[in-house]
């Protein structure tokens, strides 16, 4: 104990791994252990537990129907956005979809050097704006090339499956560049257990064309991945498609026969063209096909009648083609019948759509971004396909995430499909303000891809209530949009050691709120910190002379005005709101502040009180 060698009685921290052993077993340590990694993963991985002091601003100016919409439009990267969004969204969006840079050398990337602070970033890099807002550009020659764009999708990937709801299901699209990666970091996140799909997407062949001087085959196809949160509760509706396939036009041709004589089909039953009830049902079929099976007269005809037995109807009618159609009286079923066996023709008229989507390249990208020519010339999703994941993965009142949004085509689609069904999906979008100076879209006065996204956004709503406008309460459809911005604290940093306080910084902690912010900057920091929704209705009114703000019908109240009277601290308490806020220079003395506590102990006991 006394006089030994220091250095030998140094304690060192170890684990001995020999007795772990013993006490798991000899099944954990014979397993045989897999991991993907890459330069940089272990900062990724911490990244997404790092916290941020930093949050959401509202804008209402370049909102629409700011106060009533339940739909939202957030500015920032979109990693300190999920951050943000964890408390107020944990397990509670049904759908993610995102289209995330492909890494193809030429786009751009988030930042995603977590070992540096920001500063210490934007100095060496010199890839921000004065907004701290630019992205850079990975190109190949990089000697990190894939694993910068690992670390960017690593972390926001783990905070979208937070967000997920236990039924919930993620797309993501994606390409030959990092396909493979992406899919190997799904597994890891997600689970492989929760892979549901890998869908094959066809391109726009004129793109594919485009690739023609790099000396291989075309690229006409790209990925769709699909996980859930947890797939044996996730429930796809897998789309079927209404197709004339092989074997009913192989059925067709052999059974061609051509009748000339119409004058015994009896009055009651409508005669329809083949081909005109396929384009009626939208069903896929040209002229030049039905032509090319020479159906004629009789053999391309579509009879409706009331309930009548193939048998009879043949006995009947015996100069009736040996291959036509019944429909019910509801229009709905149509069946085939070859003599007496009785067949659906839907067997030949729909399936189930399987992986392979070829159906969807076809676009007029301006056309639909609804804007100027020239906006966009390649990499944004068709409508189409937006719609059909919607359709498959989301019912009439759910949420709908997209965190790399570019040209806002999910807001589109979102507000689309609520007006064909009636459904009060809502919309998530989250955008980094990117800005190319050399676009037409800025020439055009769109500043940042954030202003093209709303701009289509407004005008997609307007022209959707306009081509639904005879449809019953099409007027209560929510077309707007609730813009919020990423940003700093609210709150200043007033964390000084003692020795280092002047006569000048106490002055500046008389008010612990940054002098730029509005009580609506100061609400939305409230939302986020009490973990509320931020897409909820939204009133204010004057209460004694000063404004206060209902959020939700109640679930929050705040008052942020300088002085805060009794009066209005008894009218609001006579609410019984879930919770209320106040400034903290609201009052000016302890006794004030006292006084508040009371009248809600007594008026509102199972309100909370908060004061900032």
């Amino acid at each position: 104990m006394g006089g030994g060698n220091p250095q030998q009685s140094t304690l060192k921290r170890a684990i001995n791994f020999d007795l772990l052993r013993t006490l798991l077993g000899d099944d954990v340590a014979d397993d045989e252990a897999y991991e993907f990694t890459w330069v940089g993963k272990k900062e990724a991985v911490m990244e997404a537990g790092k916290p941020i002091r930093k949050t959401l601003r509202p804008c209402p100016e370049e909102s629409k129907s700011f106060d009533s919409t339940e739909n939202l439009y957030i500015e920032g990267d979109n990693l300190d956005v999920l951050k943000l969004l964890q408390e107020s969204y944990l397990g509670k969006v049904k759908m993610i979809y995102i289209d995330p840079p492909y890494n193809t050398g030429n786009d751009f990337i988030y930042r995603d050097n977590f070992t540096q602070s920001l500063d210490e970033h934007e100095e060496e890099a010199g890839v921000y704006d004065e907004n701290g807002d630019k992205m850079f550009k990975n190109t190949e020659k990089n000697g990190r090339f894939h694993s910068d764009w690992c670390s960017m999708i690593y972390p926001r990937l783990v905070l979208a499956r937070n967000l997920l709801r236990d039924d919930g299901v993620i797309f993501i699209s994606i390409d030959d560049n990092e396909q493979e990666n992406l899919k190997k970091i799904c597994d890891e996140v997600f689970g492989n257990n929760n892979f549901i799909n890998t869908i094959v997407v066809k391109m726009s062949e004129l793109s594919g064309l485009k690739m023609k001087h790099l000396k291989k085959f075309p690229k006409t196809k790209e990925y769709l991945l699909i996980y859930g949160k947890n797939r044996f509760n996730t429930d796809l509706e897998i789309p079927k498609t209404t197709k004339v396939n092989d074997d009913l036009s192989n059925y067709l041709k052999y059974y061609s026969n051509v009748i000339e004589n119409l004058e015994d089909v009896p009055e009651k039953w409508n005669i329809i063209p083949l081909k005109d009830y396929f384009k009626k049902n939208n069903i896929q079929c040209s002229d030049d096909e039905i032509d090319q099976w020479k159906l004629k007269n009789a053999a391309r005809t579509v009879y409706r009648t009331n309930s009548v037995t193939i048998t009879n109807f043949l006995k009947k009618n015996p100069g009736a083609p040996s291959v036509c159609a019944l429909i019910n009286n509801d229009g709905n079923e149509v069946i085939k019948w070859d003599d007496k066996e009785m067949l659906f023709l839907s067997k030949y008229l729909e399936s189930y759509m399987g992986d392979l989507w070829l159906d969807l390249s076809t676009i007029n990208l301006n056309k639909e971004l609804l804007l100027e020519k020239g906006f966009f010339e390649n990499g944004q999703k068709p409508l189409s396909l937006l719609e059909r994941i919607l359709k498959t993965s989301i019912t009439d009142n759910d949420i709908v995430l997209d965190f790399f949004s570019g040209s806002a085509t999910t807001a589109h689609a979102v507000m689309q499909l609520n007006a064909e069904d009636g459904g009060n999906r809502q919309f998530i979008l989250v955008q980094l303000p990117e800005i190319d100076e050399s676009s037409e879209a800025y020439a055009a006065g769109y500043n940042t891809v954030c202003e093209i996204g709303k701009e289509r956004i407004r005008r997609a709503g307007e022209k959707i209530k306009e081509e639904n406008k005879d449809k019953e309460n099409i007027e209560s459809l929510d077309i707007g949009f609730r813009v919020l911005k990423l940003d700093d604290s609210n709150m200043k940093d007033v964390y000084y050691a003692a020795g280092a306080y002047t006569q000048d910084l106490l002055s500046l902690t008389e008010s612990n709120i940054k002098d730029d912010r509005n009580d609506m900057d100061l609400l939305y920091g409230c939302l986020l910190d009490w973990g509320l929704p931020l897409s909820q209705s939204h009133k204010t009114e004057e209460i004694d002379g000063v404004t206060v703000h209902t959020y939700n019908d109640g679930d929050l109240m705040a008052c942020f005005a300088d002085k805060v009277s009794e009066a209005v601290v008894k009218e609001i308490a006579k609410r019984q709101p879930l919770r209320v806020v106040f400034r903290d220079s609201s009052f000016s003395s302890s006794p004030e502040k006292i006084n508040v506590e009371e009248i809600f102990k007594l008026m509102a006991p199972n309100t909370t009180v908060k004061v900032i």
